[in-house]
């Protein structure tokens, strides 16, 4: 299993937190995913090693900064 962890900007409210979360999820291998409202920290886990560049790009879809930490 693996793990990266992202920084992500512009959250305010746990609706925003969900959204990045949902996001995230639909992205194909990840299996967990823990994103900390205050702190902004994501973490995502796989079974397969994590693309950085799929994650990112979910995120910004869904209107939120990011970046790996």
């Amino acid at each position: 299993m693996s793990t990266a962890v992202f920084e992500v900007t512009g959250l305010h409210c746990s609706s925003c937190a969900g959204k990045v979360s949902s996001a995230v999820n639909t992205v194909d291998g990840v299996t967990g995913v823990e994103l900390d409202l205050a702190t902004g920290r994501l973490s995502v886990t796989s079974g397969a090693p994590i693309d950085d560049s799929a994650i990112v790009a979910v995120v910004t879809e869904a209107g939120y900064q990011v970046a790996p930490a």
